[in-house]
């Protein structure tokens, strides 16, 4: 099993080549550096390996939740990456990818998603080692988080920004903090084979980012109408 793994999510801009499981990654925090880091990081790790795209079976990225614009930059190269080589892609949450990192029992992951938001959701190990959702992912005030009454690690930004009120929320259910953890294309392959190998990838055109905030999409469709208007007018 070949996979290219990437991941520009966040701040991080990484990369990663699963090769019959040996994973190879090339990491730097780099904010707003991504469009100039990410092509050469996975030029250098075929070159690396001696492969090509086209001996690879599947690519895997971050599809979020996470940066916006990192989200975009991801989804453009891993769908140019696809095509080019007629590859299957598959979609990781970066929200199990953080949780992977790790590996807990259970795991209240929590990005900070900014205007007094968090990215949640719940994860738990299965039998064979891998992270699964608990419930669903979504991004909401965190008043309105729901979670099973459990002992917990917390995991992600949300974690550093909203410590004190996710601690209340969660009634002292969480027995450690990881609030730096970031997540990293090394996981997202592990997760991209282990979905791969379940039948979760999908073509190139159907690899699309995860917002979850509805709003996102709202503001690119009042965008476009904005310019349509101003061609009409």
């Amino acid at each position: 099993m070949k996979l290219l793994a990437l991941d520009t999510s966040t701040e991080a801009c990484s990369a990663a080549l699963y090769v019959n499981g040996d994973i190879r990654q090339r990491f730097e925090i780099t904010p707003k550096a991504h469009t100039k880091l990410l092509l050469p990081m996975i030029e250098s790790l075929l070159a690396e390996a001696e492969l090509t795209l086209s001996q690879l079976d599947a690519l895997a990225f971050g599809c979020g939740p996470g940066s916006f614009t990192g989200l975009r930059i991801a989804t453009g190269v891993v769908q140019g990456l696809a095509f080019g080589a007629d590859l299957p892609v598959m979609p990781v949450s970066t929200l199990a990818a953080l949780a992977q990192n790790l590996l807990p029992e259970l795991a209240f992951v929590a990005m900070d998603a900014r205007i007094g938001e968090i990215f949640w959701g719940v994860y738990q190990r299965n039998a064979e080692g891998f992270v699964e959702l608990v419930g669903k992912e979504t991004v909401l005030p965190v008043e309105q988080i729901e979670f099973p009454q459990q002992a917990a690690i917390g995991i992600g930004s949300g974690w550093r920004v909203y410590q004190n009120e996710l601690i209340a929320r969660t009634q002292n259910l969480v027995t450690q903090i990881e609030s730096d953890v970031l997540p990293q294309s090394s996981t997202i392959a592990e997760l991209g084979v282990y979905g791969f190998k379940r039948g979760l990838a999908v073509a190139a055109e159907y690899a699309q980012p995860v917002y979850l905030r509805d709003k996102v999409a709202q503001t690119e469709v009042e965008r476009a109408q904005v310019k349509l208007n101003g061609l009409n007018g």
